[in-house]
Parts: structure tokens; C-alpha cells; sequence
């Protein structure tokens, strides 16, 4: 009888097998950004908040930056404010902002001040007769959300809604998405979403639900008056009931075989599609 082979031992498993040896170590812990929805980075976002005086807590940047015109002129002003003013390299950056794109600046505020929804929807109806506000049901992703509040700033639009479940805030990912869009746009949050769209067509507004296929063109509805947009998110779309609070439901038409668009994206479409019928209805 032929003698079985010896079997190899196994390896012995450190107790520390999980973690790499010591020369394989990070010399630091990244900051997780994500839970510091305070932190800013990135040109815009930064120059944004210094123009509107935003107190800033902290202010980090590299040399190239502090001898930048476009910074270079606030730095007295927010060092006689109370803002710390740290000349930083890269590799410090990189560790504050996880790695982000922070092109060489980043900043630390006041955390973000929501608006109440009251008062959102006497501001947005001051401003404009033909007030537009977003109601965002269940947008996780905050590249998203940044987008949508940059597209709607810039095309004018009076406000956003985004509920406190489900659904993220505006965080440091956000803000930089946004590009200093969020020092001149107002963001409400609220408890529960069919109880402010309800408080939102008390105060005349209209309800347009988007949804992918099954309500009307975009194109061939007439979006007039104040205007609540109701955008879901790309896995789900906007929740039934809230579908059923909605006055209107529209769609974007599809030509092609991708099924759905980006939330971001949509919004951009529907938030144009409004703005050129206002200016058609103004040049008329």
C-alpha cells in the first residue's frame, strides 16, 4: 500500500492577518468627508462662501493658492475675522478631503443652515410671480443632489425640498458638486414629504410629478404659474403616494434603448423645459 503523501502545513495566520505589516501602513487615517458635511473644497465652493461672508472656521490652502489674486485679496479680511489660515501642502489636503479634488483649498464652516419650509415657500413667492421649487424624493446619491442645485440655481429656480429620512443632506460632497450654488439657493428639510407638498399647493402651487413613462410629454405640457418639480431617485422614481399627491405627472420622451436618465440629468431637462416656456411666455 502506497504511503499517503505528507500534506504541506498551512501557513500560521497572524493575529494580526487583516491589517497590513507596518512598511505596508497609511502614515495617516483619511477623513471620512462624507461625516464632516462642514468641510469645503475646491475653487468655487470656497471663493463662493468668501464672497458672501460666510464664516469660515478654518481655512486651508497651498502657497500657490494664498498667492492666487482670486484668494489672495480675502485673506486679511478672514484672519481679522477669526478664521485660522493654514499654508498647507497637497499631502495634507489629500488627508483632509479623503482625496478629493480639492485643487489646493478647502475650508471648514458653519454647518449648513436649512431653511423652514414656510419660510421658503413667502421668499420663493416675493421673488418671482411664477415661483419653481424641486421636491427631491429620495435622492441618495449627493453628486446628484449637488447637480440638481447647480442646474436650478443657475436657471434660476427659487428652492429645493429634501426629506430628513432616506435621503441625503447637504454634505461636503454636495457643496462641491454644487460649486457655490448653495450661498445663493435655499434648501428646506422637512419631516414628511406629502404633508409640505400639501402646505405647497395650499400656497397655489401646482404639483408635477416625473415619472418614466406614463405621464404626459414634458414638451407638450403647459407648466404655468408656480411650479412644484417632483424628481425621484434612478432605482426607484418618485414613491406612489407621493405620485398621488401629485396634480400632474410628466415624462421625458425616449427615442432611444437606455431606459432611464440620470436624476440629475432629468431634473436639468424638466428645470429647462420650464424656463423656456417662461421665456416664450415673457417675450410674448
Amino acid at each position: 500500500m502506497n504511503k499517503p503523501k505528507p500534506q504541506k502545513p498551512l501557513p500560521k495566520k497572524s493575529r494580526n492577518s487583516d491589517n497590513p505589516p507596518p512598511s505596508q501602513k497609511k502614515i495617516f487615517t483619511p477623513v471620512e468627508t462624507e461625516s464632516n458635511p462642514d468641510l469645503i473644497y475646491g475653487c468655487y465652493p470656497v471663493l463662493a462662501a468668501l464672497e458672501n461672508n460666510h464664516q469660515l472656521n478654518r481655512l486651508y490652502l497651498t502657497a500657490k493658492m494664498a498667492h492666487d489674486r482670486r484668494f489672495e485679496q480675502f485673506l486679511p479680511q478672514v484672519k481679522a475675522n477669526g478664521t485660522i489660515v493654514d499654508i498647507v501642502d497637497n499631502n495634507r489636503l489629500n488627508q483632509i478631503t479623503n482625496f478629493a479634488n480639492h485643487q489646493g483649498i478647502a475650508g471648514t464652516v458653519a454647518p449648513y443652515e436649512y431653511i423652514e419650509l414656510g419660510d421658503l415657500i413667502t421668499q420663493a413667492k416675493a421673488q418671482t410671480q411664477h415661483p419653481v421649487i424641486i421636491i427631491a424624493d429620495g435622492i441618495n446619491d449627493p453628486h446628484n443632489l449637488g447637480a440638481i442645485i447647480r442646474t436650478a440655481e443657475a436657471l434660476g429656480m427659487q428652492g429645493l425640498i429634501i426629506p430628513q429620512r432616506r435621503a441625503v443632506g447637504i454634505t461636503s460632497t454636495v457643496k462641491k458638486v454644487a460649486a457655490g450654488a448653495l450661498e445663493y439657493f435655499s434648501v428646506a428639510r422637512v419631516v414628511n414629504l406629502q404633508s409640505s407638498i400639501e402646505q405647497l399647493k395650499e400656497a397655489g402651487f401646482w404639483i408635477y410629478g416625473t415619472v418614466a413613462d406614463s405621464g404626459n410629454d414634458l414638451h407638450k405640457t403647459k407648466l404655468d404659474g408656480a411650479i412644484g418639480l417632483v424628481i425621484g431617485s434612478e432605482e426607484k422614481g418618485i414613491s406612489h403616494s407621493t405620485a398621488k399627491s401629485c396634480d400632474f405627472l410628466i415624462s421625458i420622451p425616449m427615442i432611444g434603448k437606455t431606459p432611464s436618465l440620470n436624476a440629475s440629468v432629468a431634473t436639468a431637462i424638466c428645470l429647462y423645459e420650464v424656463h423656456r416656456q417662461q421665456l416664450l411666455k415673457e417675450s410674448s
